[in-house]
């Protein structure tokens, strides 16, 4: 124990004498820099989850929009009455949300929402869970209606057979199928929204990689807490892809 503590003692030695560790104490230590990281880091996550919320509560309605105009079409055409004319515009605002959201870059999408629609908001953490939201919803609607698309239309006519009408048969039997093949989707699609927030600082919000950016304005050293932001969000990322990956096995396993 005596040769492990003097071996420890001499590599911290050793590591407080290099300018690696002259570096890390200017970037971080001295004036407490690290706070910086770490109410980036709050302020990143927050954003992240409540964006995925409102994502998925906006990809859940344009999905079940899209999934059943598409299912139904053919019978509501025949009748032509004002369900029809109803679910026909609303598919075409949906489509044109998912058609524009996909097709502008998220950095656009959130100054517009800075400096456009909510330019007398002060409240830059909140405009950015709604820039973030909406571009999430886009991407959820899509992966959530290729579920629903994916389910055999028997399963649609075996629920109408049982006696439950349409919404009865997407709540009960067709739903549950599609979480479970969407689940390992949906939470990559998260681990993009977490990568996707580091362009939170184009419009002043202090994120982590802003963070990053006040320190490296203060210190003049790019080097070191980069580095540091990006070490985080890889640790972050595999912690979540290693989430995605034990769910994906226990959905194989309940399947056999």
């Amino acid at each position: 124990m005596d040769k492990i503590s003097e071996l420890l003692n001499s590599v911290y030695t050793w590591f407080c004498s290099t300018d690696l560790a002259k570096q890390f104490s200017l970037n971080f230590i001295k004036d407490n820099r690290y706070l910086y990281i770490t109410k980036g880091l709050g302020i990143t996550l927050t954003i992240t989850l409540f964006s995925a919320l409102l994502g998925l509560l906006l990809g859940i309605v344009a999905a079940s929009v899209r999934s059943t105009y598409d299912l139904n079409k053919d019978m509501m055409s025949r009748k032509k009455n004002i369900g029809y004319y109803v679910f026909s515009a609303a598919n075409q605002i949906c489509k044109l949300y998912i058609t524009i959201i996909r097709g502008t870059p998220m950095v656009v999408q959130l100054m517009i929402m800075y400096y456009v629609i909510f330019a007398s908001s002060t409240d830059s953490t909140r405009i950015a869970i709604i820039a973030f939201g909406i571009n999430s919803g886009a991407y959820v609607a899509e992966i959530i209606r290729a579920g629903i698309m994916s389910i055999d239309r028997g399963q649609f006519e075996a629920g109408r057979s049982l006696g439950l009408n349409y919404i009865q048969t997407m709540l009960y039997i067709i739903m549950p199928q599609v979480i479970k093949s969407v689940l390992p989707s949906l939470l990559n699609e998260i681990i993009a929204l977490l990568k996707e927030t580091s362009v939170a600082g184009y419009v002043g919000i202090k994120d982590l990689t802003k963070g990053a950016e006040i320190i490296k304005g203060v210190t003049y050293s790019a080097f070191m807490p980069l580095l540091m932001v990006a070490f985080i969000y890889l640790v972050i990322v595999i912690i979540l892809t290693k989430i995605v990956s034990r769910i994906e096995r226990r959905l194989r396993r309940n399947e056999r």
